[in-house]
């Protein structure tokens, strides 16, 4: 009878500690899920921007061709015809050119708001993580 007695408690002990470990097991499983869906998230997004940045480039790329087509048109006009037509072709240039300087300052800030491609905001909370868990042992 002593013997089961003390028996007891030691089972109990062991049962709790193996539940604790079962269930630690469970939510550090649960938190990494979760941080990589994070992850996966905020790539996707900054992904997303990387690519309109990049469209927008492209589009001042293009803008930017045709505004040179259009001077070389103003030279060959201006050289070839009177006053009119050529200042007609310089104002269309200027105007395209002008466009391409918009498109390429606002590709620029979309590339910039996508660069690092890191996960910053996931990398953040599994800092934080790390650290709750670390003050949560010392304890």
């Amino acid at each position: 009878m002593a013997s089961e007695a003390t028996s007891t408690p030691k089972a109990t002990a062991d049962a709790s500690v193996g539940r604790l470990v079962g269930r630690l097991s469970g939510q550090v499983s649960h938190l990494v899920h979760g941080e990589i869906a994070l992850a996966e998230t905020e790539l996707k997004r900054k992904g997303a921007k990387a690519v309109a940045g990049g469209g927008l480039f492209g589009g001042a790329a293009v803008v930017g061709v045709f505004g040179v087509g259009t001077l070389v048109a103003c030279a060959v006009l201006g050289l070839a015809t009177v006053l009119a037509a050529w200042l007609a072709a310089l104002i269309v240039a200027a105007a395209l050119l002008l466009t391409a300087g918009v498109l390429a300052l606002a590709g620029k800030k979309d590339l910039q708001a996508a660069t690092p491609p890191l996960p910053t905001d996931a990398i953040t909370s599994v800092k934080q993580d790390i650290h709750t868990v670390a003050e949560a042992t010392r304890r």
